[in-house]
C-alpha cells in the first residue's frame, strides 16, 4: 500500500489566530499562502499532496484497491473522527457544519469515534492537508486555525480523505484547462502533473470545490491555468461542493443501492445524471 497526504490550500501561516479574529473566505489567499507553508510540510506532489512513495495517485486509483471507507450493512459509510480540543467554539461550528453536510447529499456519515481502529484526527497543524483515502489507524486531517477554518476547505479536505484528488489533475484535464507552464514557479511545476484519475463518468467541472484558481503557483501574477476553449470561463471560485462533486461521491460509494426515505431526495437528483 502507498499513502499520501493532501495539503489542500496548505499555504496557511502556522501562527494561530485569536478566537475573535475574522476567518478568511478567500480561496486565492489560501493558495498563495500555501507556497509559504510548503517548507514545513511533507514532500509534496500535485501541489498539495504529500506522499510516502513516488509510486502513487478525481477518485484516486487507490479507491479500487482498498482505500475506500467500508460500507455498513445499512448502506451507510460511517467515517469515525475526533477533533482536537484547541479550536474555538466558532471554529468547531464551522468544522461540524462541514462534517454534517455530507449526510444530506450522500450515504457518508461522519461520526464521533468510540473505539474504531481507523479514524480521522482533525487537528490544527501546519496548513490544511489530508491523506487521500483511508490509510488505516489514525490519519491526520489538518485544518489550521489560521486560514483553514471555513466550509469549502473542510469539505475539500474531507473529500480528499474519502479518496478524491484535485480537478486540475484529472486525466482529461488537457481538454478543458491549458496549463501555462512559463508562468509557474519553477519548483512548483510538478503540482500540475496529470494523474490516472477515476472520473466516475462525470464531466470536467470548473465549479468543483476541488479545482484550484487561475493563478495558483504563479511566479508573476499571470494565469497558470486557462480554461479552453472559452478562456473567460470562471473557475476555482467554489464555496461548497458542486453537483458533480456530489455525484462522484455517490457513485464511488454506491450510495443509491440502499434507499431510505432520507436518501430519496439526493438519489432522485443524482439519478437524473447517473444511474447507480
Amino acid at each position: 500500500h502507498y499513502f499520501k497526504w493532501t495539503v489542500l490550500y496548505s499555504n496557511q501561516p502556522i501562527a494561530q489566530i485569536k478566537q475573535e479574529s475574522p476567518i478568511s473566505e478567500d480561496l486565492n489567499e489560501n493558495i498563495d499562502l500555501m507556497e509559504k507553508m510548503n517548507k514545513s510540510t511533507p514532500e509534496l506532489t500535485e501541489g498539495d499532496i504529500a506522499v510516502d512513495s513516488d509510486s502513487e495517485r478525481n477518485a484516486d486509483p487507490c479507491t479500487s484497491s482498498g482505500c475506500r471507507w467500508p460500507k455498513s450493512s445499512d448502506g451507510k459509510v460511517y467515517v469515525p473522527y475526533v477533533i482536537a480540543n484547541h479550536y474555538s467554539s466558532r471554529e468547531l461550528q464551522i468544522i461540524q457544519r462541514g462534517l454534517d453536510s455530507f449526510s444530506s447529499m450522500s450515504c457518508i456519515r461522519f461520526k464521533r469515534r468510540s473505539n474504531e481502529r481507523d479514524y480521522l484526527s482533525i487537528e490544527s497543524r501546519n496548513g490544511c492537508y489530508s491523506y487521500v483515502g483511508r490509510r488505516g489507524n489514525a490519519q491526520t486531517v489538518s485544518l489550521a486555525r489560521s486560514g483553514c477554518i471555513y466550509h469549502k476547505t473542510v469539505q475539500h479536505e474531507l473529500l480528499h480523505a474519502l479518496g478524491f484528488n484535485h480537478e486540475q489533475t484529472r486525466s482529461d484535464r488537457d481538454n478543458h484547462i491549458r496549463v501555462v507552464w512559463e508562468n509557474i514557479v519553477e519548483n512548483m511545476k510538478h503540482n500540475f502533473n496529470k494523474i490516472a484519475t477515476l472520473n466516475q463518468g462525470t464531466p470536467y467541472d470548473y465549479n468543483s470545490v476541488m479545482q484550484y484558481h487561475r493563478t495558483a503557483f504563479s511566479k508573476n501574477g499571470k494565469p497558470t491555468m486557462v480554461p479552453i476553449p472559452n478562456n473567460n470561463v470562471s473557475f476555482g471560485q467554489a464555496t461548497q461542493m458542486s453537483q458533480n462533486d456530489i455525484n462522484r461521491l455517490n457513485t464511488l460509494y454506491k450510495c443509491c443501492e440502499y434507499l431510505t426515505s432520507h436518501d430519496t431526495i439526493y438519489c432522485l437528483q443524482f439519478n437524473k445524471i447517473l444511474v447507480c
